[in-house]
């Protein structure tokens, strides 16, 4: 007669097993109704263990500088376009569509701020993001082409469906890392989203990329399938100096 099997035989069973549907099928017909509640309980709630590890490790890897929320935002800052509002882009229905959103304006309006918080709700929707500064962004595509791994990199970054580009046109970048950066935001045209915080107008971003055409052509990528949202305003941290 076989002996009952311990709570540690059960944890070590649960350890070494991946079922399989043609397992569950087997043993779902042969419990009772209440070991089958009980079964649908274990599962249920393994399912929702490995969710949340997936939300925490996206978490981890997007790299957030904070935590931030749309809850509470203040958009007395924000100027929307006619065509697109605060449900749209809280509904992170831009990500489905791969669209783009540049925030443009004034110093301290709350621009990284409403950057941030798609990248944290995206990844407890299980979407894979990632925020980088520009300078941040170039140095390691700089010294992922230094070690010849360069396209290992950029492999990397397009596994995420939502990338922001924070602080363009705060550093002047060189002309290699103006390439790189191109580099970036033509490979996610039309394939993921791109969050883009600045304080340059369109006309300004030659300066960043070294030349007018290759920002010509990164604008033209972007209002594409893009929006433009405009900050004004004066500086939160004037406003609410510590």
């Amino acid at each position: 007669m076989n002996q009952p099997a311990t709570v540690d035989d059960v944890l070590a069973a649960g350890r070494n097993t991946s079922l399989t549907t043609s397992v569950l099928e087997e043993w779902v017909h042969k419990g009772t109704p209440k070991q089958r509640e009980y079964l649908h309980q274990i599962l249920v709630a393994e399912h929702e263990s490995r969710q949340d590890s997936r939300r925490r490790r996206l978490l981890k890897a997007a790299r957030l500088p904070a935590l931030k929320s749309l809850t509470g935002y203040d958009y007395s800052a924000v100027h929307f376009p006619t065509d697109y509002g605060r449900q749209a882009l809280e509904s992170l229905d831009f990500i489905t569509h791969a669209q783009d959103l540049v925030l443009y304006g004034d110093v301290g309006t709350g621009k990284t701020h409403m950057a941030s918080a798609p990248v944290a709700a995206a990844c407890q929707q299980g979407i894979p993001a990632r925020f980088y500064t520009t300078s941040a962004l170039v140095m390691a595509l700089r010294r992922a082409k230094d070690d010849d791994r360069l396209d290992k990199e950029l492999a990397s970054i397009a596994k995420n469906q939502l990338i922001v580009i924070d602080e363009l046109g705060y550093l002047p970048i060189d002309t290699e890392g103006a390439r790189l950066l191109f580099q970036v935001i033509t490979n996610g045209y039309e394939k993921r989203s791109l969050v883009i915080p600045t304080n340059l107008e369109f006309s300004r971003w030659g300066t960043v990329f070294g030349d007018d055409n290759m920002a010509a052509a990164v604008i033209d990528r972007l209002v594409h399938h893009g929006r433009l949202l405009q900050f004004r305003g004066e500086s939160y941290r004037v406003k609410t100096p510590s």
